[in-house]
């Protein structure tokens, strides 16, 4: 276990990474104990709160530490209070369960809130093709509110080696504005699928007009594309709805 006094800012070539505020906190407490290493609290925490987080962390045998100055050094916002100290993991998909697909995502806060929204709409499998933001950026840990500890994922260099691991027995739908088919007039098969989308800046290019179905997603024409976070979300609940 690593010890306070090693413990700096969050670094991408670490070991550890940090769940900020008590709430993803508990999320990763509840949902990844094998790899939560020690949960740090500022003296500024409600007694409710701090009795709440304490009791979890003796359950689970994870250790707590008040200590003003590590919370102080470590936090990137003045209002976070509670730190959780998670050392990272590696995970595989599931073969036979539907997944959503990033091409190159750029930014941790997108990132976050697609994987809250996939966990929200019971997709526990994303695929990140590099090269993508830091999954265990303490940014994208805080966007998705703990979701990502219910989650699996993994990177991979390219499409090409996600589609020659994942590709057969599943339905792949890129996300373009150049797509064939129109969201709201499709029909979701029952076998696995995968939702492909692109970055925020240059979304997908042409060569995924030849994978799978694709898709476009309508609106006026006073803007030029959707937020992918947005578009992740609308393509996520369509696929899912009726399910909850």
């Amino acid at each position: 276990m690593v010890s306070n006094s090693e413990l700096k800012r969050y670094q991408k070539k670490g070991e550890y990474s940090y769940a900020f505020g008590m709430f993803p906190t508990m999320e990763m407490l509840e949902n990844r104990p094998d790899c939560a290493e020690k949960a740090l609290l500022h003296s500024s925490v409600p007694e409710e709160g701090k009795e709440r987080l304490c009791k979890l962390c003796a359950g689970k045998g994870i250790p707590v530490y008040e200590n003003d100055r590590l919370v102080e050094k470590l936090r990137e916002k003045e209002n976070c209070f509670v730190i959780g100290v998670v050392r990272k993991y590696a995970c595989e998909l599931e073969r036979t369960a539907s997944h959503v697909v990033l091409v190159n995502p750029g930014d941790s806060g997108n990132l976050g809130t697609v994987i809250r929204t996939c966990v929200g709409f019971g997709i526990q499998n994303l695929a990140l093709v590099e090269p993508a933001v830091d999954i265990f950026h303490p940014k994208t840990i805080r966007a998705s509110m703990g979701a990502l500890f219910r989650l699996n994922f993994h990177y991979y260099p390219s499409f090409q080696e996600y589609r020659e691991e994942y590709g057969a027995g599943r339905d792949m739908y890129p996300f373009m504005l150049q797509g064939s088919v129109k969201l709201d007039g499709l029909e979701p098969m029952a076998r696995p699928f995968s939702l492909i989308f692109g970055n925020e800046a240059a979304g997908l290019d042409n060569s995924f007009l030849e994978v799978g179905q694709s898709v476009r997603i309508a609106h006026s024409d006073g803007i030029d594309s959707l937020n992918l976070s947005l578009a992740a979300g609308i393509g996520i609940y369509h696929f899912t709805k009726g399910k909850f």
